[in-house]
């Protein structure tokens, strides 16, 4: 009889050190901020494309933009798997089962088309804003179609969606983006690397989520420009 053990080798073995930051860096660098980093990058380096926002403001500037991206991003996301763990829907908000990503999946759908088509029909955002909440409804449908099949990592494909973000701001636009592009490059090996090392993923898992979010984001720029 063939050995199964060695068609499914035992995951390294890491110190306890190098464990525990894998699993701070997990928490730091999890997606759900990203929506949010994002936002407070593009407001800050390119001020002049958020004016209306601006103007907007009820105490501090952007305070309604910032408002509104932690509600359909943050917020609004982080119940929904909350009560879906408390109902014993999802087993666990490590999500570590394909299975429990499913409502996830379908909640970060709803909410970022949301997000995307009130930006989309107002008309006061940026198209490359606009295209990165389309963007993420693209990666997050592509990933609920494909957790039947393999368990993508969410962590990669964010990242990647902050990468394909800075490569639109770069092809698309003409800015020079090459510093903050290296430190979100920085910020996606860690992730990477902290999720390899707690053995939630395989390395295929953690390349597709990297380029299925890196191309979601191209092509939401392609569809809005």
């Amino acid at each position: 009889m063939e050995n199964l053990t060695a068609r499914h080798p035992a995951p390294p073995q890491f110190p306890d050190g190098v464990t525990f930051a894998a699993k701070l860096f997990s928490y730091l660098l999890h997606p759900l901020f990203l929506p949010m980093l994002v936002t407070f990058m593009a407001v800050t380096a390119l001020p002049e494309y958020f004016t209306p926002f601006r103007m907007d403001s009820i105490r501090l500037p952007y305070d309604k933009l910032y408002f509104r991206v932690g509600v359909n991003t943050l917020l609004f996301p982080m119940l929904v798997v909350t009560l879906a763990v408390a109902l014993k829907f999802v087993s666990s908000i490590h999500m570590e089962k394909q299975q429990d990503r499913i409502i996830p999946y379908v909640a970060t759908i709803i909410f970022y088309f949301w997000t995307f088509y009130t930006f989309l029909r107002e008309g006061k955002a940026p198209p490359f804003f606009t295209a990165f909440f389309l963007g993420i409804f693209i990666t997050a449908s592509v990933c609920l179609v494909a957790n039947s099949f393999i368990k993508i990592s969410m962590h990669t494909t964010g990242w990647g969606g902050v990468i394909g973000f800075f490569l639109v701001l770069m092809w698309g636009m003409g800015l020079n983006v090459a510093i903050p592009l290296g430190v979100v490059l920085v910020f996606t090996g860690i992730a990477a690397t902290s999720r390899l090392v707690l053995s939630a993923h395989t390395t295929w898992e953690v390349y597709i989520g990297l380029f299925t979010g890196i191309l979601a984001q191209l092509v939401a720029w392609w569809i809005i420009r």
